[in-house]
């Protein structure tokens, strides 16, 4: 028996490959399948399934692509309803990997086809489950992405949601696996834990919501309690995880497009797209094309793409560090942003040398930040999350999370500099490209964010 989590750190994501006896599943694959395919065509194993937890909101699965590739059965447990041809088990039932069997355990709550994998070894034993966002390391799936207007609530789902807990999960013994799809960092839950493997049994001491002791009532409620709202562009992906996709080799093949300094503005004019750059921050702040946007490959990309672009349909064009083009083009379609148009050929390096124009962000290290607020009269945004800033902040700092920037665009001044930062620096420079594009100048970026300010006299309350 063999059973690997390939884990994929910007999107907080796990899948999984199992193998026994020349037979192979994979369970809530990534949209580019190859690595699967190769893993094993190079053991000499034919991948025989290909499951689904659920219909995903935070990522577009790479279930049809690999599926057709490998002639593998698509499978979700009950009530899922996909425009495409696949098995909709029930729950119970079984299916054979090697000497393998895979069970299915209908535990619906943050969807109603959510369902969780039972893996028993060749004796019969339970070795492993795969909850898909039911279950989490340190949390549970959030109760409130398929909620449907006048036929279920938040809170019905969140009651469904412990019955599954309780009925199916909880039962099981201590000593079983624990494999969810995600891990800290993801938007599908609120209090996840850094590691990406556990027992239940440990689960069952560690995570709240699987306290022996609680009520409905009391699940309810703290489930529920302090829910943000999703990121808009996850029912895109639901609609195309359950509708169906274009496979990912198009879209790299049609991304790949260099396009050059002379055609480039234009290109961007006609099309209406999002000139969207994808390098260091660093160089970001000291050269990049007026009115981009910044989000960095070397960051939580994908998901801040969906997060602040939101309409996957929205025309893009690249400014990338040479060679990571495909790259950039793949991790937008993980989460669903198809129409990359083309990039700089070249990258920023072109656009400079022609001697068109450039604009720059003002960044200054903690130190000189520290230098040029000691008036008290500065104005100061913090845009870490409200969690991040409740725990730990500058005195006299406002929060403006990035993820609702634009809310916030009054509220800075239009008449003096002021100030941004985040924790490291990733965030405070998309917020500054952000703010850029809106027509507000007057910024000045903290080189190290709050990490590098607690380093400083400067007073944390």
């Amino acid at each position: 028996m063999k059973v690997e989590q390939i884990y994929t750190g910007c999107l907080s994501q796990g899948a999984y490959y199992i193998e026994s006896n020349g037979e192979a599943a994979v369970i809530d694959p990534l949209r580019e399948v190859n690595e699967y395919i190769e893993k094993a065509k190079s053991r000499n194993v034919k991948i025989k399934y290909v499951f689904e937890t659920h219909f995903h909101a935070d990522f577009v699965s790479g279930h049809l692509t690999l599926s057709k590739r490998t002639n593998a059965p698509i499978i979700f447990g009950p009530n899922a309803n996909p425009n495409y041809e696949a098995i909709i088990s029930e729950d119970g039932q079984n299916f054979k990997i090697g000497d393998l069997t895979i069970t299915v355990m209908h535990t619906p709550g943050h969807t109603m086809e959510s369902t969780t994998y039972l893996l028993k070894d060749s004796n019969g034993k339970n070795h492993a489950i795969f909850t898909g966002d039911t279950l989490f390391l340190g949390d549970v799936g959030r109760p409130d992405l398929s909620q449907k207007s006048n036929e279920i609530t938040v809170e019905d789902l969140a009651g469904i949601q412990f019955d599954s807990l309780r009925n199916k999960i909880m039962p099981l013994a201590d000593d079983v696996i624990v494999y969810p799809a995600h891990g800290a960092g993801s938007a599908c839950g609120k209090n996840m834990m850094k590691e990406t493997v556990d027992t239940l049994g440990n689960q069952k001491k560690m995570n709240y919501a699987l306290r022996a002791n609680m009520t409905k009532q009391e699940f309810v409620k703290e489930v529920t309690n302090g829910l943000m709202p999703p990121p808009n562009y996850f029912p895109l992906n639901v609609q195309m995880n359950k509708e169906g996709y274009e496979d990912i080799d198009l879209i790299i093949n049609r991304g790949i497009n260099p396009i050059s300094v002379s055609k480039f503005e234009d290109y961007a004019n006609e099309s209406g797209a999002i000139i969207l750059d994808v390098r260091n921050q660093q160089d970001y702040a000291k050269g990049h094309i007026p009115r981009s946007i910044f989000i960095g490959l070397d960051g939580d990309f994908a998901p801040w793409v969906g997060t602040l672009i939101k309409d996957v349909k929205h025309p893009i064009l690249l400014v990338s560090p040479k060679g990571r083009e495909e790259e950039a083009i793949t991790r937008l379609s993980r989460v669903g942003f198809d129409n990359t148009l083309g990039y700089l050929e070249n990258g920023f390096y072109s656009w400079k040398k022609s001697g068109k124009q450039i604009d720059t962000i003002n960044s200054i290290s903690a130190k000189q930040f520290e230098m040029q607020i000691k008036d008290n009269d500065s104005a100061i945004f913090d845009v870490r999350k409200n969690s991040e800033y409740e725990s730990e902040r500058i005195y006299n700092a406002i929060n403006t999370p990035l993820d609702t920037i634009n809310n916030y665009l009054t509220d800075m001044p239009d008449n003096k500099d002021f100030y941004l930062h985040c924790a490291g620096g990733y965030r405070s420079m998309i917020a500054a490209s952000i703010l850029k594009s809106r027509g507000l100048h007057n910024m000045i970026e903290v080189k190290g964010g709050f990490n590098a300010i607690k380093k400083t006299a400067i007073s944390i309350i």
